[in-house]
């Protein structure tokens, strides 16, 4: 989304309005605003399947497998708001031969989880249970740490643009041996929190599987236009 804001200037009935909103010399810098957060909530994205040589079977052994991995997440505290299948798939599952052709090998069922954890010290623990309960039936396809809430650290990330923003045109105004004069138009981009997709480490007999944090970046750009003198 893009935020626009404009100015509006007024003045008395006694000037002129073309001279009055006429800006004819003025300075349009693009600067960056970046803070570094510790994200405090994980995203795992899991996926139970099963095979079978009907469908109505693999169905029901992937059905078995979804209610396995809701019984980890409601014994783990995490509630129905923060789980979300994000697919659900039956397909043939074939074999290619050159003197065959495609022969149906069976069919396979999958599901797939979107699971928000909200205490990212607990992420590990929930993705040691989750391989527990549904053993081979499981995937973990990756975890995701993030900033769960951005709007304050977006504040701040906006404050240090636009505080960059003033110092760029005051140092071009400075070269052009003017002085800079009041703000007359601001575009802000859409503000960016980048975060890297980290897989889980395999668990080992030391202790569970570790989720790294890292860091977060979040960022907010804004274009300004500022009168010069």
């Amino acid at each position: 989304m893009r935020l626009r804001v404009f100015l509006v200037l007024c003045f008395t009935a006694l000037l002129p309005i073309q001279s009055a909103l006429a800006v004819d010399r003025y300075i349009t810098v693009t600067a960056s605003g970046t803070v570094k957060v510790k994200p405090d909530t994980v995203r795992i994205n899991a996926s139970v399947w099963a095979t079978s040589a009907t469908s109505a079977e693999a169905l029901s052994q992937a059905k078995a497998a979804a209610v396995k991995v809701r019984t980890v997440l409601s014994e783990n505290q995490i509630t129905a708001p923060y789980i979300k299948s994000s697919s659900l798939t039956v397909f043939p599952e074939y074999n290619y031969t050159q003197d065959k052709g495609s022969v149906l090998q069976g069919y396979k069922a999958n599901q797939s989880f979107e699971i928000i954890v909200r205490v990212a010290a607990n992420a590990g623990a929930v993705v040691d249970a989750l391989v527990g309960a549904a053993g081979n039936n499981l995937s973990i396809e990756g975890v995701t740490p993030y900033l769960y809430d951005q709007s304050g650290k977006q504040e701040s990330a906006r404050s240090a643009a636009v505080i960059a923003a003033k110092a760029k045109a005051n140092s071009y105004a400075k070269l052009l041996t003017a002085k800079l004069g009041k703000i007359i138009y601001l575009e802000e981009a859409g503000a960016t929190s980048p975060y890297p997709i980290m897989m889980a480490q395999a668990k080992s007999d030391a202790g569970s599987t570790l989720v790294d944090l890292g860091t977060q970046d979040v960022t907010v750009s804004v274009t300004t236009r500022w009168s010069i003198l």
